[in-house]
């Protein structure tokens, strides 16, 4: 039997953003003690436990995601510019200052670009009527 869109496979299951009751045990384990073992944590990678020091570097400075990315590129207006911006983009990383992961982002950038452009062109194009011969 085929459910509806939008409708649960159990419609008396557990309530939507309920927490898990394992979660909520080990929460209320840690109430009140999170100072002391954050406290404990530091101690130990004063000492030098290369696993308490990551645990608070890890909490201290995290890995950032989506950082800013520097790349020199062309204006992309036309799609000539769009193909410069991409040769600019493998050049960027063929010398190194790019990630092929941070490329690929760039590239779904410009690509992202040119569809919203062409887009617009388009519902232009379409608004104008056509055009007297």
């Amino acid at each position: 039997m085929q459910w509806q869109k939008g409708q649960s496979g159990n419609p008396a299951g557990r309530p939507h953003g309920s927490r898990n009751k394992a979660t909520m045990l080990m929460q209320n384990l840690l109430e009140g003690e999170a100072e002391a073992i954050a406290r404990k944590a530091i101690e130990m990678a004063k000492a030098g436990d290369m696993a308490a020091i990551r645990v608070c570097m890890d909490r201290l400075a995290p890995a950032r995601r989506g950082a800013a990315i520097s790349c020199e590129l062309p204006p992309v207006e036309t799609s000539g510019g769009a193909v410069a911006a991409m040769a600019a983009i493998i050049a960027a990383v063929a010398a190194g200052d790019v990630t092929p992961a941070e490329a690929a982002s760039l590239a779904r950038v410009i690509d992202r670009y040119m569809f919203a452009r062409s887009l617009a062109e388009l519902e232009h194009n379409q608004q104008a009527g056509p055009t007297a011969t």
